[in-house]
């Protein structure tokens, strides 16, 4: 048994290369092998958002507060409220983030395909966010 302490974990700002304006994380907790499963507490403030990226084996999000956007390559811009649930498959090439106005807060739980949990790509520009 392993108990991880609230607040264990300091916060840590979203890297620029990763995300576009400010974004906090919170690391939540990452299993160790064979496990592979890590989650972390995500908060956008308004307009910010994740660059272009994959999963090897999938993401989920839960919405906790605010208001955010969501989009897979190729789809629609959907909007995300408290208590929605978005599932990406693997591979599937997306992203995430906070609507124009407000923050939003979502949980975001990930599993490690040897050792990788994500692979970043080019970042989200503005005319693609405010399409």
């Amino acid at each position: 048994m392993k108990i991880i302490r609230n607040a264990s974990m300091p916060s840590i700002p979203g890297p620029a290369d990763w995300f576009s304006g400010t974004v906090r994380i919170d690391s939540l907790y990452n299993t160790e092998p064979p496990a592979r499963t890590g989650a972390s507490v995500v908060t956008f403030e308004p307009k910010a958002r994740t660059a272009w990226h994959t999963h090897p084996l999938g993401q989920t999000l839960i919405v906790v507060s605010g208001s955010g956007r969501v989009q897979r390559e190729g789809g629609p811009i959907e909007s995300i409220g408290p208590g929605d649930i978005v599932w990406f498959p693997p591979e599937e090439k997306h992203w995430h983030g906070a609507s124009p106005d407000k923050a939003m807060t979502h949980i975001a739980i990930q599993e490690a395909l040897d050792g990788k949990a994500v692979d970043w790509l080019e970042k989200v520009s503005d005319a693609q966010y405010e399409a």
